[in-house]
């Protein structure tokens, strides 16, 4: 039968073509399932250390937090390295600035992050190197720079990326948090980002997929239905 042969032709290349990625998506998909979600995100390296606010504590008037800073449209308190600090926001800006006496703060030198480090680290190696990092490296996507990333001396290469404007901890990275965003690249076929679920490349993949799938159902009942009228 002529539609068979071109079924089976066809069958024969599509599972050619897409047998490398459907491989690749088992290796992927097996690492995600095997390596928890928690320990891909780092928790077991830092955690955010919480002081509480001081009900009386001294503080400047908002009033006057307004006059050294005009154009405010948000305000946050919070405890940073033992005092309290207002975190501003003046447009797109964002400013650190002591509660106590309106004294601007930020950026953040290179020891105050090694002591922000040093309160949210919680796993066991020793600093190796502080960084200021201008150019944002891939494995913080597009979180603004700059940043300071915090190295540290362990097998799995932790690093902590802390903002200088807020002193927030906005990333950890280690190597197994590396390797599954080495394997969501394959997973997603998004080569460049690794952000993108819906692209073309993506679309094309499952599309050949789902016809490998249909021609060896088809070719499957055929070879049935052609053993049962010999």
């Amino acid at each position: 039968m002529q539609l068979a042969f071109w079924v089976r032709r066809a069958h024969k290349w599509i599972g050619l073509v897409i047998g490398v990625q459907a491989l690749l998506w088992m290796i992927s998909g097996l690492y995600m399932v095997v390596v928890p979600l928690e320990v891909v995100h780092g928790d077991h390296l830092a955690h955010v250390p919480t002081e509480p606010l001081k009900p009386s504590g001294t503080r400047i008037t908002q009033a006057r937090l307004h006059a050294l800073y005009p154009g405010i449209t948000a305000v946050r308190m919070k405890s940073l390295l033992g005092k309290e600090a207002y975190e501003i926001k003046q447009g797109q800006q964002i400013t650190l600035v002591d509660a106590a006496d309106g004294k601007k703060l930020s950026p953040l030198g290179r020891e105050d992050i090694v002591a922000l480090a040093d309160a949210a680290y919680v796993g066991e190696g020793s600093i190796r190197g502080v960084e200021w990092v201008t150019k944002a490296p891939q494995e913080v996507g597009a979180r603004p720079v700059p940043l300071w990333a915090v190295h540290y001396d362990e097998p799995g290469k932790s690093t902590l990326y802390f903002s200088p404007f807020t002193g927030d901890l906005v990333a950890r990275r280690h190597e197994l948090w590396r390797w599954f965003d080495f394997l969501w690249m394959f997973h997603i076929m998004d080569y460049e980002a690794r952000e993108d679920v819906n692209n073309t490349l993506l679309r094309v993949a499952s599309i050949c997929g789902l016809a490998f799938a249909l021609s060896g159902a088809w070719l499957l009942f055929y070879s049935f239905k052609r053993r049962k009228s010999v």
